[in-house]
């Protein structure tokens, strides 16, 4: 009998001994990584935007604190190459115009837009103390990008608006960023540029120039689709769970934005470097001023007069791609518990801060809410 038991020890020793070589132990089914996309998963998320105001949620969700009471690991980077680096695969979600996704996606990029993020508007032509009319901007210094007549249907509309030129080679134009023309602009070098916020209003604040006009809604009257908030394919498919939660955040940072504007303003102001009280300038302009232009809702009728308006207006940057409907899916974000963005602005936002709410009311209240002083 004794014998018998010293044999089955040795076999249960040999048993452990070989399931812990071997593997035969309790295995690994990957439900804490890959494809489960769970809250223990470890996968740092790379999150790419632009240092527009139209991207500013990016860094709201960080700064607020969003990413994290979702328990999400997220690396925020500007980049002004967001579609290509999603591309080689170096980012994982990102805040793009939609143009230029829609021009990397024609070219094989595994990228979809995920959910909308900005309208149209809130984009300047700004122009120096001396220039009183947009016609005095022909043959003058400025930074429009040298293909603009070709790439951008808002310089197009909001040339021929203006009645000056819409064709680049009317002027001595140079392609820069948006802070080194602001910059080029205040130190005499430029006499007018485009834009996104904060510069057109960093001008205002400063009083180193104006804005002549505003990007301008489509033929219908519709604002169109400006950014979207874009994602990699593979991240989407290999971590569905953690991509729902991605887009939950890229909607709670819209809210935070439009009932919390003082304390997303100073988010702002440190990651744009610019002064608190342009950061509140920037942001009334997008919840109040030019109407909810920040939104999650994507409508994709809007899309499609976006492209369709620019085909009439022969915008060549995107043109050769039909409608293709694998590049807009809105299915994860609307699994991922986000509120209606409807019913939120007529719930929370237009009792506080109803549109046509003048910036010194409007500051006021947004300082009240939170007790901040800018």
């Amino acid at each position: 009998m004794r014998r018998k038991l010293m044999v089955i020890s040795l076999m249960l020793v040999f048993c452990l001994l070989a399931g812990m070589i071997s593997g035969c132990g309790p295995k690994d089914t990957g439900a804490d990584k890959g494809k489960s996309g769970t809250a223990k998963d470890d996968y740092v998320i790379k999150l790419g935007y632009y240092n527009c105001d139209h991207m500013t949620a990016a860094c709201i969700a960080e700064g607020a604190g969003i990413f994290d009471e979702l328990g999400l690991k997220v690396n925020v980077t500007g980049n002004g190459e967001v579609p290509k680096a999603m591309a080689a695969g170096q980012m994982d979600c990102g805040y793009v115009g939609v143009t230029g996704l829609r021009l990397a996606y024609g070219k094989g990029a595994p990228v979809f837009v995920a959910a909308n993020n900005h309208l149209g508007g809130s984009w300047y032509l700004v122009a120096s103390n001396e220039i009183k009319d947009a016609k005095e901007l022909v043959g003058k210094k400025v930074a429009l990008d040298t293909n603009a007549h070709e790439t951008s249907l808002g310089w197009v509309t909001m040339a021929k608006k203006l009645g000056i030129p819409a064709d680049t080679k009317a002027y001595q134009c140079y392609d820069m960023k948006d802070s080194d023309e602001y910059l080029a602009m205040k130190t005499g070098k430029l006499d007018g540029f485009t834009c996104c916020d904060p510069w057109g209003s960093m001008a205002e604040y400063e009083g180193t120039g104006h804005i002549l006009a505003t990007d301008l809604r489509l033929s219908s009257g519709n604002w169109g689709v400006c950014c979207v908030y874009a994602m990699r394919k593979g991240f989407a498919e290999d971590y569905p769970e953690l991509a729902k939660k991605m887009l939950l955040a890229h909607s709670q940072a819209i809210q935070y934005i439009y009932t919390h504007p003082a304390p997303a303003a100073k988010i702002f102001a440190a990651n744009y470097n610019v002064p608190e009280e342009v950061a509140l300038m920037t942001i009334y302009k997008k919840t109040v001023e030019e109407g909810r232009t920040l939104t999650w809702e994507m409508d994709r009728k809007e899309l499609e007069e976006l492209f369709e308006n620019s085909k009439e207006e022969g915008i060549k940057q995107f043109l050769d791609y039909e409608s293709d409907p694998d590049f807009v899916d809105t299915s994860l974000m609307e699994q991922a518990g986000a509120d209606d963005f409807e019913q939120f602005i007529s719930s929370q936002v237009d009792p506080l801060f109803p549109e046509g709410m003048s910036y010194s009311e409007w500051r006021e209240k947004a300082l009240a809410i939170d007790n901040i002083e800018i």
